[in-house]
């Protein structure tokens, strides 16, 4: 099992610089990654006001403070995102580090602040939809060959891009889930490298039985399950259960710099 941070990029982590040296921090101390959230407004879960970094920037930063861990946004609204230019930029990011980046992908929340309140579309069917045609076109653009795709929400036809990524077959796409899921989510996650299950109220801390659940409904060996364990959670449990990410969240910058230092749990 390898471990790794997760920060929000809004209030103290506004501040790429200090996304930065976190980043570095949590390399030099052990850690296995380092991931960011992908928001673009504020809900009202947060106070009016809030700053907000831009994801593909701060992930630039990860990627130049770094030199061996994984990194990404965990997970990118892709509904919300045009599949070619985020593509292109993935691909820039997967030669800047060296082979890795990881793309996280998920319907995005809450839709209206995040959606509706720039005239996207909310609704869950819509978004589900977008999601799963996005990643067709943006695997098929990293892919080098020509794509002719013609979905009910994208319509894109044009020679593939160069170069291809780093790593190949591709940038490993991991796809959040809401848990216990109706099928549909999991459905999804298994037909790519991983999944980020997420719990009823937003967030981790399912229990490793949860995980081992999981694990058997993809029915699949070659996959990343990414967990978000509660406080004081067994490690071993969870291993076991078949997770194979353990991550740690920090809101506050004193927080994750306790964290960074301290490094992996021992």
């Amino acid at each position: 099992m390898r471990y790794g941070l997760d920060l929000p990029n809004f209030g103290d982590f506004a501040d790429v610089s200090l996304i930065a040296e976190l980043a570095a921090t949590a390399e030099e101390s052990g850690w296995d990654g380092f991931f960011v959230w992908d928001h673009i407004a504020r809900s009202t879960a947060y106070p009016p006001g809030i700053p907000v970094a831009d994801v593909t920037v701060a992930l630039t930063a990860i990627a130049l403070a770094t030199r061996r861990i994984r990194f990404g946004a965990l997970v990118t609204p892709l509904p919300r995102r045009r599949p070619h230019k985020l593509a292109r930029e993935l691909v820039t990011l997967d030669h800047l580090s060296g082979g890795r980046i990881t793309l996280g992908v998920g319907l995005g929340s809450p839709p209206d602040a995040e959606f509706e309140a720039f005239g996207e579309p909310g609704d869950a069917r819509v978004r589900a939809d977008l999601l799963d045609e996005s990643l067709e076109v943006i695997t098929g653009l990293w892919s080098g060959e020509r794509v002719d795709f013609d979905g009910e929400r994208l319509h894109v036809h044009t020679e593939g891009f160069a170069p291809r990524p780093v790593q190949q077959p591709r940038i490993p796409v991991w796809v959040a889930a809401r848990w216990p899921s109706p099928g549909r989510p999991i459905r999804r996650a298994a037909r790519w490298d991983g999944i980020v299950p997420v719990a009823p109220s937003g967030g981790g801390n399912l229990t490793a039985d949860d995980i081992a659940t999981i694990r058997d409904r993809v029915g699949r060996d070659d996959f990343e399950i990414v967990a978000t364990p509660p406080k004081d959670a067994s490690r071993s449990d969870y291993e076991s259960a078949g997770a194979t990410w353990w991550i740690s969240e920090a809101t506050d910058r004193d927080a994750a710099l306790a964290k960074a230092k301290a490094g992996p749990p021992g």
